[in-house]
């Protein structure tokens, strides 16, 4: 018995441990990672203001900055369109959301001296440099997957879990539910696996060497984001078609 007690404490004592430090702020009964919130203002804030340039007078015969922003438009519904299908319209701003959302939160990370403001506690960074909230994103990603197939075909929906047959009943839920999970590594592990390349290399050798290796992680970090974007609505369309 004394020895099952040590363990669990063992175990207890294992599963408070934190790696790195983090601010924290107490909103409500909750304690948050207030640096990932600061962070996420600030792209939220750019995502904003951008959204407002764009759409503040828009011409028939548009200028440069329209152009652009058409133009990351257009590449959003072309991979909303290539994944879901013809019923892509309704997804086109969730998609797009969690592309840009990702795209300058990782741009973001890199570019912004973000070192230069101190916390009591921790650093900012990123907001996709905390698993928090990557998996908030891959959650949002499996409540979107559930919520297309159940709006299209209600209750039958789940009637997919017995095809082809009811032996495959647990594998086809688990399939469902680890979805969201590979997601959230997925991103997480090749964020934090960029910027830890880049500390050591800035600790090892002179800047000559990091500095082409950082813009290689701009390069990374948005195909990190067309890659989350991409299997979202693939997840989405596969919801709406109702097979695996």
């Amino acid at each position: 018995m004394n020895v099952l007690l040590c363990s669990i404490n063992r175990l207890y004592d294992i599963s408070a441990v934190e790696v790195g430090q983090h601010f924290y702020w107490q909103i409500g009964g909750f304690q948050v990672h207030a640096q990932v919130l600061i962070t996420s203002w600030v792209v939220i804030a750019i995502l904003l203001v951008s959204a407002i340039i764009a759409a503040r007078n828009p011409q028939t015969i548009p200028t440069d900055g329209q152009n652009f922003f058409e133009y990351v438009l257009e590449f959003i519904r072309d991979v909303s369109q290539t994944q879901i299908g013809e019923e892509y319209g309704p997804w086109v701003p969730f998609i797009g959301t969690l592309f840009l959302f990702i795209f300058v939160s990782n741009w973001s990370g890199a570019l912004l001296p973000w070192k230069i403001i101190q916390l009591p506690h921790g650093e900012l960074a990123a907001p996709t440099n905390d698993i928090n909230t990557t998996v908030a994103l891959a959650l949002l990603t499996s409540g979107a997957y559930f919520y297309a197939g159940l709006s299209k075909k209600g209750l039958g929906y789940f009637g997919k879990y017995i095809q082809p047959t009811p032996i495959l009943l647990p594998i086809n839920i688990l399939e469902d539910f680890t979805k969201p999970l590979s997601l959230s590594f997925r991103l997480f592990g090749n964020i934090l696996a960029d910027e830890l390349v880049v500390v050591v290399l800035v600790s090892l050798v002179p800047l000559v060497v990091p500095i082409p290796v950082m813009f290689l992680g701009l390069f990374t970090s948005g195909i990190q984001a067309l890659i989350f974007a991409t299997l979202a609505a693939a997840y989405i369309g596969e919801s709406l078609e109702g097979h695996h």
